[in-house]
């Protein structure tokens, strides 16, 4: 009984005109929503113990969903469950005026564990971002895969960037993050290399968004779909033997980071984190401080020693 499987005994639900008015109500969504409903509700009549649906009372549901998550179902799958008993009490509210009481009301699903994506190795990031080639498209994805580890950017601000937000000469560039929080993060060489190439063959695209630093075939700004086929597509041009998205670079950048320099409260100021963990603190650093530890610790940012 330890497994999600062996959680879901499912008994036919019993042929009430609530029920019956339920599933024509759902007749008109997606197939696998109403079969998921359907099912979903079917295995809380199946723990009710003979109590009809319409008498549980919140303390059963809490019981409920404590004997389904120690069954082994996940923070996840009872989160979606619970969303569907919602939906059909607040039908049932609706359509039945003796129905009195939501008993999903004020139940929260315990929380998931949150999984982290998984990291490219050093070597598998500078393989997958140091393309080579002149065509316009590869200078553009090498600029666009480079400034993503390099930087630690999510696909929105890198979809969202602006050249005057760049300063290669500063190496840096000014990023609007989640809740249209600006912050400032520093450019490795090999980022600022790749990017000043795409800029002078930019208008090669006739960017009709003139603002944007990374331009479709069209000249219009590079939407965060795209930006995330192109990296797949890369991905297995390039030898990698996974599927690779543009989170994955993000957390790689901060992997990397974090493993040379363990400066976990600059790697929290420089992905624009308001906490990296549930229990840490925001703590503003200085900007300097931050390059400088940027510079000495991220593979991409160290400068190649002669030979």
């Amino acid at each position: 009984m330890g497994s999600e499987g062996s959680a879901r005994r499912e008994v036919p639900l019993p042929d009430t005109p609530l029920l019956a008015a339920w599933q024509a109500h759902l007749a008109t969504r997606p197939a696998h929503t109403r079969e998921a409903y359907l099912r979903d509700l079917s295995m809380l009549h199946a723990l009710a113990g003979g109590t009809a649906l319409e008498r549980l009372s919140p303390p059963e549901l809490r019981r409920i969903l404590a004997t389904l998550h120690a069954r082994g179902l996940s923070g996840r799958s009872l989160a979606r469950m619970l969303s569907a008993w919602r939906a059909f009490y607040r039908f049932a509210l609706e359509r039945e005026p003796e129905f009195k009481q939501d008993p999903c009301a004020g139940i929260k699903p315990p929380k998931s564990t949150r999984r982290l994506p998984s990291a490219l190795s050093p070597d598998e990031a500078v393989q997958l971002v140091a393309i080579d080639g002149d065509e316009l498209l590869e200078v553009r994805d090498r600029a666009l895969f480079e400034l993503a580890y390099s930087s630690g950017l999510r696909v929105s601000e890198l979809a969202g960037l602006d050249v005057a937000a760049l300063d290669l000469n500063a190496a840096e560039a000014r990023v609007m993050g989640k809740g249209s929080k600006e912050r400032v993060v520093p450019i490795g060489k090999p980022a600022r290399e790749a990017l000043g190439r795409w800029l002078e063959r930019r208008t090669e695209l006739a960017p009709r968004d003139a603002a944007a630093v990374f331009l479709s075939r069209s000249g219009r700004r590079l939407a965060p779909r795209a930006i995330e086929q192109r990296l797949a597509a890369w991905a297995v041009k390039r030898g990698l033997s996974r599927h690779v998205h543009p989170h994955m670079l993000r957390h790689s950048f901060a992997s990397h980071l974090l493993q040379s320099s363990g400066d976990l409260r600059a790697v929290q100021e420089l992905l624009g984190h308001a906490s990296i963990a549930s229990t840490q603190v925001y703590t503003h650093l200085d900007f300097q401080a931050l390059a400088k530890t940027y510079d000495r610790a991220h593979p991409r940012a160290r400068k190649k020693s002669p030979r």
